[in-house]
């Protein structure tokens, strides 16, 4: 049996907030995003590293155009003994985030990296009333991400991670 679940990507926002030049911004920030991530796995011990004042996480996803692994620092909460939320909130950017769009093409190519625990993991996008409740979970730990709501009318998605197999 695969551990592959479907993986809806809402639509776009149509308002929401956006940074100048952000793509080639973001090429140019490339190798400080890199260096996070060596830091992270230099540094990482039994329990994730805080980033701005909540735990995080190494998702890595495949590519869903480029078939390329792709690594990304994201805030990552516990939800219960061995379970995760990740949230695909862009600083409430009317898109969603790239890794979000490439774990839904390709979900059964997902990986995490938790402290020094490195997982494959199965995703599930949250809906309803369970999204809402993680969400606010999630708030609870970091309060910046109920900003997000406020900027962007796109629903934000909430992912479960839990290991595979």
């Amino acid at each position: 049996m695969s551990d592959r679940k479907t993986i809806e990507i809402p639509p776009r926002g149509t308002r929401g907030s956006s940074m100048p030049f952000g793509g080639a911004l973001m090429r140019l920030a490339k190798p400080l995003m890199d260096m996070q991530i060596s830091r992270y796995r230099r540094t990482a011990g039994p329990t994730p590293p805080q980033m701005m004042g909540f735990p995080a996480i190494l998702l890595t996803t495949v590519g869903a155009r480029s078939g390329l692994e792709r690594t990304h620092v994201l805030g990552g909460f516990a939800d219960g003994d061995d379970a995760w939320l990740i949230v695909a909130s862009k600083g409430g950017a009317p898109t969603h985030p790239a890794w979000f769009i490439n774990l839904a093409k390709n979900p059964d190519k997902v990986w995490i990296e938790v402290g020094n625990r490195k997982l494959k993991v199965v995703p599930d996008s949250l809906k309803g009333s369970e999204r809402e409740q993680a969400y606010a979970r999630v708030v609870a730990v970091a309060p910046r991400y109920a900003g997000y709501l406020k900027k962007t009318d796109r629903e934000i998605p909430v992912v479960r991670l839990t290991p595979a197999g």
